[in-house]
């Protein structure tokens, strides 16, 4: 249409978010859907975060805040940084967003110019590339595969950057894969890092609290303070504590990035909701009780789905260090007719027809970068996920 912007050429819409509609739409004709995209947890906000956002409610504040973040919040983001990554920060330091996409999406907006490349390990969450090409960035995507846990190499590290990079994302545990990088793994990238001193680090930490077995977390800034002074860390309520929909992010970095920050947010959302602030102070401030029950749950999850996908012919599914999903790899399954005579030719033929055929919905490796696969989110009962991977057992049983 004439009327629409050159940007929204570069883009599309996000294929995980695809995928939920998709399956919902199925699901209201009246088919026996299970929909394994969606990346949210499957249980309700703790009480005690509930209760503090109706107490706001109820004392009035509803009205604008400070348009990157309440001071009280920011205060509480000092110390779980502090407390938790051994990071210190000033509330100057600390910008609050409507979710964790707007902080990273702020910070690409605010420095990116034509010509600036931004390199992305991939498997990459789906957004990544889309906000650096609104940024009127360069998305430089590196390919992570299964030979190496889909975790980059400091080698490959150094061989995609220029002088053009501008920045690095990263993210552990992964979306889409889980995988988690140690403080050792995480070291050999940081040390490349060191010697290239105009790289910025944007470091997603939104799965910091859902590891499992002996794993611990780790944060670029963390095991190398020399590049605190580039490098933003990034974080948000939404998965650890349940608050999908309340929409607050957060990170912490340089005064005149988060200065930068607060000018693009204050043209476009201006302040999160104020509710949800003051439920997200709850939320980093009180109890952190139910985080390790609810990280146990998870790993019998991991658990359940990678021992049943393994069973599945043609499928080899990694054990992941994190986050809530399994990246399968499906080459196994490629080139073969389905029992419905669907032709598998790449990982959107796969997904399609397991939709179509089984009604379990996946989202396609290509979405993230990385093909032939495709990404389970296991953040729904034990129950549902037993049937969903039977169900693409069958499936995969039936490719000739």
């Amino acid at each position: 249409m004439a009327f629409l912007s050159d940007t929204l050429a570069r883009v599309k819409p996000s294929p995980t978010i695809a995928v939920t509609t998709k399956a919902a739409e199925l699901k209201a004709q009246g088919r026996d859907i299970i929909g394994l995209g969606a990346g949210e947890p499957d249980f309700d906000t703790p009480v005690n975060i509930r209760e503090a956002a109706k107490r706001a409610i109820d004392a009035g504040k509803t009205r604008y805040t400070p348009v990157d973040g309440i001071p009280e919040l920011k205060k509480a983001i000092c110390a779980k940084f502090l407390r938790e990554n051994g990071l210190t920060y000033t509330p100057s330091q600390i910008s609050v967003g409507t979710g964790g996409k707007q902080i990273l999406y702020n910070a690409l907006m605010a420095t990116c110019n034509p010509g600036d490349e931004v390199i992305i390990p991939a498997p990459y969450w789906v957004s990544y590339p889309d906000m650096v090409l609104l940024a009127g960035g360069t998305p430089v995507p590196v390919v992570a595969g299964i030979e190496t846990q889909f975790k980059l190499t400091p080698a490959q590290l150094e061989a995609a950057i220029t002088p053009k990079t501008k920045w690095f994302i990263f993210n552990s545990p992964s979306n889409p894969t889980g995988a988690g990088y140690t403080a050792a793994e995480l070291k050999g990238l940081t040390d490349v890092l060191m010697r290239h001193p105009h790289v910025w680090i944007m470091s997603d930490d939104m799965y910091e609290h859902l590891v499992f077995d002996d794993f611990k977390f780790a944060t670029p800034a963390e095991v190398e303070p020399g590049l605190y002074d580039r490098t933003l860390t990034c974080n948000g309520t939404s998965k650890a504590y349940a608050m999908t929909g309340w929409r607050i992010g957060y990170a912490g970095g340089p005064v005149a990035l988060i200065k930068a920050m607060a000018t693009i947010q204050s043209q476009s959302t201006s302040n999160p909701s104020s509710v949800s602030q003051y439920a997200a102070l709850e939320a980093l401030s009180g109890t952190q009780d139910f985080l390790a029950p609810n990280r146990k749950l998870f790993q019998r999850r991991r658990d359940l789905v990678v021992s049943m996908l393994n069973q599945a012919k043609g499928i080899t599914c990694p054990r992941p260090e994190g986050a809530f999903y399994v990246y399968p790899d499906i080459s196994g399954c490629i080139g073969k007719t389905s029992a419905g005579g669907a032709v598998i030719g790449n990982d959107e033929d796969f997904a399609t027809a397991l939709l179509e055929e089984t009604g379990v919905a996946v989202v396609f490796g290509a979405a993230f970068g990385v093909s032939p696969n495709f990404r389970v989110s296991y953040a729904t009962s034990e129950e549902v996920l037993e049937e969903a991977c039977r169900r693409i057992q069958t499936f995969c049983a039936g490719l000739r």
